[in-house]
């Protein structure tokens, strides 16, 4: 982070940040941090590895289970097909094998949740 970065920029990335797993970086960035800039200044981000992003997909599952209340195994038909688009407005498919996870946690096949996808992105 620079200098003149205000802090509560970075503060308010947190959630951002905690949900995805990614940490401020300090000094010399990498090739692969993402560089974010905001009135002139510039902080670098970095996300960990693959078990920082499923570690930040179990923590959508969960947002989205706090928020409709129920396990998504528990949930009706309907109810899973609500959190499949859930999920994918979160960005939560662009994971690495984000669609077996999701299916085991809603006890379906990943076929189940293509078919859904596929619904949701063709119908909008």
């Amino acid at each position: 982070m620079t200098d003149t970065m205000p802090d509560t920029f970075t503060e308010a990335l947190r959630p951002l940040l905690d949900r995805v797993g990614a940490i401020v970086v300090e000094g010399d960035p990498q090739p692969d941090d993402i560089p974010i800039t905001w009135a002139g200044s510039t902080i670098h981000v970095r996300v960990q590895d693959d078990r920082d992003l499923s570690d930040g997909l179990a923590r959508l599952i969960q947002s989205v289970e706090t928020e409709l209340g129920s396990s998504l195994a528990e949930l009706p038909r309907a109810g899973k097909q609500h959190a499949v688009r859930l999920l994918e407005e979160r960005g939560a498919f662009e994971m690495r094998r984000s669609a077996e996870t999701v299916a085991e946690a809603m006890g379906m096949s990943r076929f189940t949740i293509y078919n859904y996808l596929n619904r949701i992105r063709v119908n909008g």
